[in-house]
């Protein structure tokens, strides 16, 4: 081997591994795809093996990059900690913290209590990744997470903070125009907002007891923050956590009798940032806000 491989391929290869694909791998490190490829390529000369094999779904892992995989994630783990350790230091004028929450959260609720611990914490740099997709803790893809399930991985610190309700909801004007339906049943003839693709979210609803069908919906979304907006136009009724619709009151709760499922919301952090403060007034801080904004569910 002539030289070792720089930091920034090995961030490459892992991002790829992740995301399946140069351009999702481009996408998620704010690079451009040729880039991703030129350091994918260049690891496979220096490491002198071949690290992807091309399929109609995208890249394959090979062998070698199965075998490479746990040892760059220790690598990424230990630049994180170096990273987080030294940006935790008391001569240190900046801290940063990366949070992860779903776009609703991120969106409607952490820019307010993010603002409050700013007076408490000069010099804190915040960063949010807005994603229903769940971000990895122990590959220090966010320092701290806001799940709406128990996080099930080892050597997390996690707090139960209180639970989502879900609802119906539609805009006032879409309800003096068209009415509220009194059951279920009567959904159909309705305009409804919803998703475009089935996803795991979506299976959860039908196992909930809510069947529906993506002809069901005259606008079709997959991004949260989209159908949200949807329903605040008065394009139809949908499903909003009852903790952002209470925000707002021109939304009407449609039908809370019948359909009021709940999810539980986790704050979790690696277990390796307890003796960091900054991370733990930031943790603290989200355990305490989070309590207040869902304690009616």
């Amino acid at each position: 081997m002539d030289k070792n491989p720089g930091w920034e391929l090995y961030r490459s290869f892992l991002a790829v591994l992740r995301d399946g694909s140069l351009s999702g791998a481009a996408r998620s490190l704010n690079l451009t795809q040729p880039t991703v490829g030129r350091h994918i390529r260049e690891l496979e000369v220096i490491l002198g093996v071949p690290l992807f094999t091309r399929a109609p779904d995208g890249l394959r892992p090979t062998a070698a990059s199965v075998f490479a995989q746990p040892h760059a994630l220790a690598m990424a783990a230990a630049a994180e900690t170096l990273l987080r350790t030294i940006s935790g230091t008391a001569d240190q004028p900046r801290t940063v913290v990366r949070i992860a929450a779903s776009e609703i959260v991120a969106a409607e609720i952490l820019p307010a209590i993010v603002m409050t611990l700013e007076r408490s914490l000069p010099g804190l740099v915040v960063e949010i990744s807005a994603s229903d997709r769940t971000e990895d803790l122990l590959r220090r893809d966010c320092d701290i997470a806001i799940r709406m399930a128990r996080p099930t991985q080892s050597n997390l610190v996690a707090r139960k903070v209180g639970q989502a309700r879900l609802g119906f909801y539609a805009h006032l004007s879409y309800v003096q125009k068209n009415g509220k339906p009194s059951d279920l049943q009567e959904m159909n003839p309705h305009r409804l907002v919803g998703f475009d693709r089935e996803t795991e979210a979506v299976r959860a609803l039908h196992r909930l007891g809510l069947p529906l069908k993506r002809d069901d919906f005259t606008l079709r979304s997959d991004n949260h923050l989209v159908q949200l907006a949807a329903i605040r136009a008065g394009l139809g009724i949908g499903i909003c956590q009852c903790a952002v619709a209470r925000k707002d009151s021109a939304l009407v709760h449609i039908l809370p009798e019948a359909f009021s499922p709940r999810l539980d919301v986790w704050v979790a952090k690696h277990q390796d940032l307890r003796n960091s403060r900054p991370m733990r007034l930031m943790f603290d801080h989200l355990v305490d806000a989070l309590k207040a904004a869902y304690q009616h569910g």
